[in-house]
């Protein structure tokens, strides 16, 4: 058994997990090279991960492994298809981490209309100076994507008295309704919203979705805010729409490479986190108890909760 992050803010995962087998931990708060993994993995029967990618030759690397579990939502660092062929289970936990990645949306967002990381620094060292900022009050959200994070957020938006307008290829005015949500297509919510936040899975049909053609339709006065995935945002294009103010400022708390080997997080408009949305304590407990409850439905042969299939598949 394998896991690659938050064992500090959940201890006790890892205690309970002992008592279903033997476990095996490695700290890659820093990554881990692929060749060293797949000589750790050689043994394993069963992989928890958080970031750390688990491709074919990881895969290949492990002739014992049965069961992948993701320890949050997204799955993109898996390679979800070569698993099913090699029969090997794979579960995600959606939704669970939801409402400490819409705090986060609305905590960058604020942030930046506020420039709040900026002024805490000048305080902290001696320099008092005013300035400006823009409310959030009454503006217009747009949110790409319509998942469990995007309904948490537009429910946050609610007391904000902000308009919320959601592109989706899933649409649900049902869900929609109670959470003044008006659908929106692509166009529209570029062109409109004031503040954009990114809160959709990606895929290869996605990727780069944030690019010059979609910024040269935002306001000048508008903030993106991507709490999903770094390649979601083709950073090169962000980084000339920054310089020529065709949008105010953007709050990340992914990266196209992370940790980033660009100057994109200290550039004076951005406002930037080290990939935190799902990390709370309250998160990484409701995580790990599903990732508990399935190992042991796993050992007993049950059915599981959440188990990814290839769309092909499905």
């Amino acid at each position: 058994m394998l896991r690659d992050a938050f064992y500090e803010a959940n201890p006790k995962f890892i205690e309970d997990a002992k008592q279903l087998g033997e476990v095996k931990i490695l700290y890659t708060d820093h990554g881990i090279g692929e060749e060293e993994l797949k000589k750790e993995v050689k043994d394993i029967d069963i992989i928890i991960v958080a970031v750390v990618k688990i491709d074919s030759e990881v895969i290949e690397a492990a002739p014992n492994l049965k069961y992948i579990i993701k320890y949050g939502a997204g799955y993109d660092n898996i390679d979800v298809d070569y698993a099913y062929e090699k029969g090997i289970l794979v579960t995600n936990a959606p939704g669970v981490n939801a409402q400490s990645a819409a705090d986060l949306a609305f905590g960058l967002m604020l942030s930046a209309a506020r420039n709040i990381p900026k002024k805490d620094q000048e305080i902290k060292s001696g320099h008092w100076e005013l300035s400006m900022g823009n409310e959030i009050y009454q503006k217009k959200l747009g949110i790409i994507g319509f998942g469990s994070i995007a309904k948490a957020i537009a429910k946050r938006a609610i007391g904000f008295d902000m308009e919320t307008i959601v592109y989706t290829n899933y649409p649900d005015q049902t869900v929609a309704d109670p959470l003044n949500i008006t659908f929106v297509d692509k166009e529209e919510l570029f062109k409109t919203a004031d503040y954009l936040i990114i809160a959709t899975s990606l895929n290869d049909k996605n990727r780069h979705l944030i690019n010059s053609e979609t910024l040269s339709l935002m306001k000048a006065t508008a903030y993106i805010i991507n709490i999903s995935r770094g390649p979601l945002v083709n950073e090169i294009d962000l980084v000339k729409a920054l310089e020529e103010k065709r949008i105010k400022g953007a709050a990340l708390d992914v990266f196209e490479v992370e940790p980033p080997i660009n100057d994109l997080p200290g550039r004076k408009e951005i406002v930037a986190t080290p990939h935190i949305g799902g990390a709370t304590f309250e998160s990484i407990k409701r995580v790990g108890d599903l990732s508990i409850s399935n190992i042991k439905k796993f050992v007993r042969k049950e059915e599981l909760e959440f188990v990814v299939v290839p769309k092909q598949k499905t």
